[in-house]
């Protein structure tokens, strides 16, 4: 469940961007944004897993740290190599906004389910 709300937090932010730039194409538009960035996750994502499966005390991937912090900057990283590759936009006001949203997202949920966790305890 984790993978797939990441993902739609990665798409949505996608889908805001576009929409604040008026741009067009929907769904579709919002995929060809959101596809380096998934791309950047689904390698965070494997970091992450690769972590736990080395070492049996790793922390969970929806732990905040060091997990939800992978997966962030893997997926910021990579988006803005693969859109400088292939010839997308990397302006500074988009990296910060980029790097501040999914760190927002990717991040604070995990915060987030964390201290309602401690809180149940």
């Amino acid at each position: 469940m984790a993978v797939v709300a990441d993902a739609l937090l990665v798409i949505i932010f996608a889908a805001i961007g576009r929409q604040s730039h008026d741009e067009t194409n929907g769904v579709v538009g919002a995929l060809s944004t959101a596809w380096p960035f998934l791309v950047g996750l689904a390698v965070g994502w494997a970091l992450v897993f690769a972590a736990s499966r080395r070492n049996r005390t790793a922390p969970h991937p929806l732990r905040a740290w060091p997990a939800g912090v992978v997966l962030w900057v893997a997926t910021v990283l990579c988006g803005m190599l693969l859109r400088a590759a292939t010839g997308e936009g990397t302006a500074f006001a988009f990296i910060i906004v980029a790097t501040l949203f999914n760190l927002l997202t990717l991040v604070g949920w995990r915060l987030l389910a964390q201290l309602a966790a401690a809180r149940r305890r």
